[in-house]
């Protein structure tokens, strides 16, 4: 729905109530904020982006098992599954199963890898009963976020330690996936802290054939997280540790295995201005390579001084990258470390009552490229209460990776592909025009009409010792998105979305692109999702949800349509069962090639809370 958010009232309840924000005028939204977009907590009726907030209790009545299944719930996210821990996400187009122009953010974590550009999903796991919510943006995010927030971004936060206090064990089983997961929260003089464990198997998916697919896995995972306050002071330190092993028992059995430490801290001048420091250390390790990450953020937000909200802050980064290299492929040197800085200045000025200006813009220093220039310019008007009219200019861009630069392929001469030294960043100049309103009390929605002009674009060019990685595609992508909710009934309500994409790529006078189709993101023309949330009495629940994909041409995947229910029962907050069964229309599809073929599947969960 289109103003899914989450209450600063809500916070420090483990189970957030089920209504329906949409029956609320945008002034009536004032306390539910988003942080995403501007830096800092603001109002929805006031945020110039496209902008999508899953809360913690969407998550639970979908009946999600990971961070992948819950983004299926954003309307603006393209969601493909290959295998058991294989997923293809991005927003506006160029998906693939390491989609480089969407930057993912967990706590203030930065997850996208400089290595091949994008996201291991394999990698993220985060016990869903503590996200407080999930803030999906699409479109560029560069000011605030830096490079490689082009398509869009993904903000997942955790529900602070004094809103879990209470002991939780969540257990469930079905006939693709078992998983048990428990949590244990307390207090200390002047602040809360928890602890939670879990752990993870599933099974193998089929091939379209028939065959098995050897990609079932285990996992195990813990963490911890302290939050405390003293006077304008407020602190938090956490982390995490996890290990996944394939399930098969052979010599190429892979594993994947890493930790976190993050800490933060929040100061508030008597000025009315407050300072933020973040900081993180983060170690991913698995069977060809060790990666290590460093990061130090610090921000100020200014306090409101004449109609101009200004915040401004900087960030240094550093990744030591250790690669073994194999006969398939070589990176040379094997091992790099890549340093990087930014620093940023946004100033939102009110130039009336009902108009907004947001002027920003951030410097994002790399190894490969040095300094890059990030602008952006939004303006918002709200002719009246509950409509917000936004358009918004951006320059974003997608900065060079080792596979551009580094990467050799086979492993030892003669190279069919070459990484060069002179790849420059992906260059887009993205303009929105979109629109946030509520016409009537049960109806709710929002659409943003986009055009990205491309720039130097990734090829693959023919040269005399072997193929080399150019900037030789230029073109364009355009389309729209709109979601909305309507609220049949005080316990019932409908929530839809849908996107039309399309793009246009080709390589420049005088070059040839040798890279198949695959290369460039496979994404369907059209997609729409449809939700039903229903309310049987206080004790009963009954979530239904439908997608739709168009066909996926260049990878050769029919569209296909799906739907999953969800029955949930629940006993004065303390015991809940509930039943998903995933795709019930459906015998059989597949949402990625090369992938898994999915078909019917059902899983029983139990949550308990004391």
């Amino acid at each position: 729905m289109v103003f899914a958010l989450s209450s600063a009232a809500a916070v420090g309840q483990d189970r957030i109530a089920a209504r329906d924000l949409g029956d609320l005028s945008l002034e009536q939204l004032s306390n539910i904020v988003v942080t995403s977009v501007s830096g800092r907590s603001e109002p929805i009726s006031r945020s110039l982006a496209s902008v999508y907030v899953i809360t913690g209790d969407d998550i639970r009545r979908s009946g999600a098992n990971s961070i992948m299944e819950a983004l299926r719930l954003a309307p603006n996210l393209q969601v493909a599954q290959s295998g058991s821990d294989g997923y293809a996400i991005t927003a506006r187009g160029f998906n693939d199963t390491l989609a480089n122009k969407l930057l993912v953010i967990i706590d203030g974590r930065n997850i996208y890898t400089p290595t091949f550009s994008g996201v291991f999903w394999d990698a993220q796991d985060v016990m869903l009963e503590d996200i407080e919510r999930i803030e999906v943006i699409s479109g560029p995010g560069g000011v605030l976020w830096g490079a490689n927030a082009v398509n869009g971004v993904i903000n997942i936060m955790s529900k602070p330690s004094g809103a879990t206090q209470r002991t939780l064990v969540a257990a469930g089983g079905g006939n693709r996936e078992q998983r048990l997961s428990a949590r244990y929260g307390g207090s200390f003089d002047g602040g809360h802290w928890r602890a939670s464990a879990q752990g993870t198997r599933r099974e193998n998916t089929d091939l379209p054939d028939g065959t098995e697919n050897d990609d079932g896995y285990g996992r195990v995972q813990g963490g911890s997280r302290f939050d405390w306050a003293h006077g304008a002071d407020s602190f938090t330190v956490q982390g995490d540790a996890y290990d996944q092993r394939d399930n098969q028992d052979h010599p190429l059995t892979s594993e994947l295995r890493g930790a976190n430490i993050l800490g933060r801290w929040n100061h508030d001048l008597k000025s009315g201005d407050s300072l933020h420091v973040l900081a993180y250390l983060d170690h991913t390790e698995r069977t060809s390579q060790k990666l290590d990450t460093g990061y130090l953020e610090f921000r100020h937000a200014l306090r409101a001084h004449r109609g101009h909200r200004l915040l401004w802050g900087g960030g240094l980064r550093q990744d030591r990258d250790r690669i073994e290299n194999g006969a398939g492929f070589a990176f040379l040197p094997e091992d790099k470390d890549l340093n990087s800085w930014n620093v940023y200045g946004l100033d939102e000025i009110a130039l009336r009552q009902n108009l907004d200006l947001s002027v920003g813009a951030k410097i994002d220093r790399n190894s490969y490229t040095g300094e890059e220039f990030l602008p952006s310019v939004r303006l918002g008007w709200r002719p009246v209460a509950d409509h917000l009219v936004w358009a918004g200019w951006s320059r974003a861009l997608r900065t060079p990776s080792r596979f551009d630069r580094d990467l050799n392929i086979p492993g030892a001469p003669p190279f069919l592909l070459i990484g060069t030294d002179h790849f420059e960043s992906e260059i887009s100049y993205v303009y929105e025009v979109g629109y946030r309103g509520q016409p009537s009390q049960r109806v709710s929605w929002s659409a943003t009409f986009w055009y990205d002009d491309l720039d130097k674009q990734r090829s693959i060019a023919p040269g005399a010792a072997g193929a080399t990685v150019e900037n030789d595609l230029d073109g364009h992508s355009q389309g729209v998105e709109t979601w909305g909710s309507y609220r049949v009934v005080e316990r019932w309500r409908l929530a839809a979305g849908y996107v039309h994409l399309e793009k246009e790529l080709a390589p420049r006078e005088g070059t040839i692109d040798l890279q198949p189709p695959t290369s460039v993101g496979s994404d369907p023309n059209e997609f729409w999702k449809l939700r039903s949330i229903l309310d049987l009495g206080r004790a009963w629940e009954i979530d239904l949800m439908a997608r739709y994909y168009g066909a996926l041409e260049n990878i050769d995947v029919p569209s296909y349509t799906a739907v999953d229910a969800r029955v949930g029962w629940s006993l004065r907050d303390r015991l809940e069962l509930s039943l998903l069964m995933r795709n019930l229309t459906d015998a059989g599809h597949i949402e990625w090639s090369p992938g898994a073929e999915f078909d019917r599947t059902a899983f029983l969960n139990a949550l308990v809370r004391f």
